[in-house]
């Protein structure tokens, strides 16, 4: 609360004195939280992996709920999958998947003695089970058997072994440093990085055929925590108490101010966007990210006059 007298002072001068005050002591980070790189924990074998930060607290989703065949990212079902799991369609092992039996069909060799027409396959089904394996006589080819490799599957596949990790946010002002004010601009970044924001490329290869990928964010969202999204185009500016824009609006990625006093939880989703070239064919397959969330506190500028 403001405890000199302003009735000479127009509000504009005292708001513009705060903003500057408030930018340049609020928002400065935490020194452990500069020097500090992100955590990563990933199980053997595992790209993504869950990702902390000292600040948000809460880890973010690897995944997004979108990771390859994941329900929300648009033309991200995999054309072979049993019980939800994607699967390659062609196992050099096993033979071509059928998704209708959830069962891989290789021609057996040699072949036992069988009718004119009909041929033996050795069919291995729970999606692939190699204690579930058997011999089966057919009269013609099972669904899917001997088709070429898939340019789009291949895609999915060069996906897989490569990390899309989600955003670190950051805000200011931080709630851990001090509130901000109501009106007062707010700053959001997310830290750089090609596995944070691309671009990361990959290939993979089946049969003579080679599909080359490239993914790379086309946009984060920023949930302010009232109702309210902000879209930025890249990570956004990490705030300075020293820079040239302290006290001023984020030059790349902000809000101009919450209307209301109160707590709010921000978060921050990338959009990534992986486009696959191979086979005479392209195409897109749409993913995201989102980070764990960060609180800011917002209060009511108060003004004392006499």
């Amino acid at each position: 609360m403001l405890t000199r007298s302003t009735e000479r002072l127009p509000l504009r001068r005292v708001l513009a004195g705060l903003l500057v005050a408030v930018l340049a002591a609020g928002f400065a980070a935490p020194a452990r939280a500069q020097a500090a790189g992100p955590g990563v924990e990933c199980p053997p074998g595992q790209n993504d992996c869950s990702v902390w930060d000292d600040e948000p607290g809460t880890p973010g989703d690897p995944g997004g709920g979108d990771g390859p065949g994941g329900p929300n990212s648009p033309g991200a079902t995999p054309k072979c999958q049993w019980n939800g799991k994607p699967l390659p369609c062609y196992n050099p092992l096993l033979g071509w998947f059928d998704n209708a039996s959830g069962c891989y069909y290789k021609v057996a060799e040699p072949q036992p003695d069988a009718a004119d027409g009909k041929v033996w396959y050795v069919r291995t089904c729970n999606g692939g089970d190699l204690g579930d394996q058997s011999m089966v006589l057919l009269d013609g080819p099972p669904p899917g058997f001997g088709t070429p490799p898939d340019p789009e599957e291949l895609a999915r596949r060069a996906l897989a072994s490569i990390s899309l990790l989600p955003p670190r946010a950051s805000v200011a002002p931080r709630r851990s440093v001090g509130p901000g004010l109501v009106g007062l601009p707010v700053w959001m970044w997310a830290s750089p990085g090609q596995n944070y924001f691309g671009p990361l490329t990959a290939s993979a290869s089946d049969r003579g055929l080679t599909v080359t990928i490239t993914a790379k964010v086309q946009r984060t969202v920023w949930t302010m925590g009232n109702g309210k999204k902000v879209t930025c185009t890249g990570p956004g500016t990490p705030y300075k108490t020293t820079g040239p824009n302290a006290g001023k609006k984020s030059p790349t990625c902000g809000y101009d101010g919450y209307p209301k006093a109160n707590n709010y939880r921000v978060s921050a989703t990338t959009f990534w966007n992986v486009h696959w070239v191979g086979g005479g064919r392209s195409g897109d397959i749409a993913q995201t990210r989102t980070s764990g969330v960060v609180e800011i506190q917002i209060k009511e500028l108060q003004v004392v006059t006499r």
